[in-house]
Formats: structure tokens, C-alpha cells, sequence
């Protein structure tokens, strides 16, 4: 006997909500400039986030400042020292 259900599903368990729970998307286009800054950066240093890590920092800090996401210390989301100039460091390796 199955238990998935019909497609795969299990019946009857409850979903678990993500840890940080939802956020509202932009529908505004409030962070536009700096979505933009950090997938170019990533489109041009052929996808290794390490080198866009300053710019997507700087899209945290947007959705944070026009309450897009909670506001959170950076240092929790893996940002502790990060600045332009350590992106500019990993890029020259």
C-alpha cells in the first residue's frame, strides 16, 4: 500500500514554514538598482558569488531599509567584515 498519496504527497503531515518565514516581494521595484548590480556581477564573474558578496550585501541592507525583510545583523547572515574591497581581493585569485 502506498502512502505518499496520489502524487507523492504525504497525507495528512503538516508542512513545516522556512526558518526565517516569508518576506514580501518587491513589487515596488524599490531594490531594483542593487538586484540588478549584483546579478550583472554575477553574470560577469561567470556565477562565483564569492566576488558579488559586497553587492549582495548591499541588496540585504535595501530590502531591510524599505522593510522588504526583517531586519537582521549582518553578521548573522554570513556578512561579519565584508566590503567591496574583499569581493575585489577574491577576484584577482
Amino acid at each position: 500500500l502506498l502512502k505518499g498519496g496520489a502524487f507523492g504527497g504525504n497525507r495528512g503531515l503538516r508542512p513545516i514554514p522556512p526558518e526565517k518565514g516569508i518576506f514580501p516581494l518587491d513589487h515596488l521595484h524599490q531594490c531594483d538598482t542593487e538586484k540588478k548590480g549584483y546579478l550583472d556581477c554575477l553574470k560577469s564573474s561567470g556565477h562565483k558569488s564569492e566576488q558579488c558578496r559586497h553587492l549582495s550585501k548591499t541588496y540585504l541592507e535595501c530590502r531591510m531599509a524599505k522593510n522588504l525583510m526583517a531586519k537582521q545583523d549582518m553578521s548573522e547572515l554570513g556578512f561579519s567584515g565584508v566590503t567591496e574591497l574583499d569581493s575585489i581581493v577574491e577576484k584577482e585569485r
